[in-house]
C-alpha cells in the first residue's frame, strides 16, 4: 500500500509556461522525493509596456510518501 501527498506550487519563468513548469518542479524535487506528476491549474502572465515580460504558473505536485 502507498500513501500520496498533494503540495500546491507557483513558478514563475521569463521564458514561458513550459519553462516555468520544469523549474517548479525541478525546485520541489530538491526537497521532495517520489514526485509522480504535476497537474497545471492556472496560468497567468506579466505584461510590462504592452509586451510579455514573465510566465507563471499554479500547479499542484503529487508524491508518494515513503
Amino acid at each position: 500500500m502507498s500513501i500520496a501527498k498533494t503540495i500546491e506550487v507557483t513558478a514563475s519563468s521569463e521564458k514561458g509556461f513550459d519553462d516555468a513548469i520544469r523549474l517548479g518542479v525541478a525546485k520541489a524535487a530538491e526537497s521532495l522525493e517520489n514526485i509522480t506528476g504535476a497537474w497545471v491549474m492556472d496560468q497567468s502572465v506579466k505584461v510590462k509596456k504592452g509586451k510579455v515580460a514573465g510566465y507563471s504558473v499554479r500547479m499542484k505536485l503529487t508524491f508518494v510518501l515513503k
